[in-house]
């Protein structure tokens, strides 16, 4: 993808917690799991400030709270009722998220860093440690996409 190349994102919507839930979600585990991915996601793009002026009037408030790390990535995807859409996302945070979100490359990255052996995406332990451990994938993957659109 280049810089030139005209993306039409508006009413994407990247990923909703309720079409796992009812989807092919164990029986065997809280609903609460089904966010953590998500929240995963959403916290990154606080913690980079990609997120859109609407976003940051409606959560101002857990925007704080999750930049002092006194919410977890599930409580924040919870909010927000587990919907990642492009109204959330400034220009730059959408074009990333269509690109890597959208494109499926989150979801092989969330597999290979955090699922690995474990029997689905909705086990992998809501903490700060595997919070961590995604978000320097994910900020590897970011720095790429910024070298391969030309945003250095």
């Amino acid at each position: 993808m280049t810089a030139e190349k005209k993306i039409d994102i508006q009413k994407t919507i990247y990923d909703n917690a309720k079409s796992h839930f009812l989807g092919n979600f164990p029986d065997s585990l809280p609903i609460e799991q089904a966010y953590v991915h998500i929240g995963m996601y959403l916290g990154w793009v606080i913690d980079n400030q990609l997120y859109s002026e609407y976003f940051e009037d409606e959560a101002e408030m857990q925007i704080f709270r999750f930049s002092r790390r006194e919410i977890s990535c599930t409580i924040l995807s919870e909010i927000w009722d587990g919907y990642l859409g492009y109204e959330l996302f400034n220009k730059t945070g959408n074009m990333f998220t269509y690109y890597y979100y959208g494109g499926g490359l989150y979801r092989n990255d969330y597999d290979e860093v955090l699922v690995q052996k474990l029997p689905s995406i909705y086990h992998v332990k809501d903490s700060w440690d595997n919070y961590q451990s995604i978000v320097n994938r994910i900020d590897m993957r970011f720095q790429d996409w910024k070298k391969l659109v030309g945003q250095q």
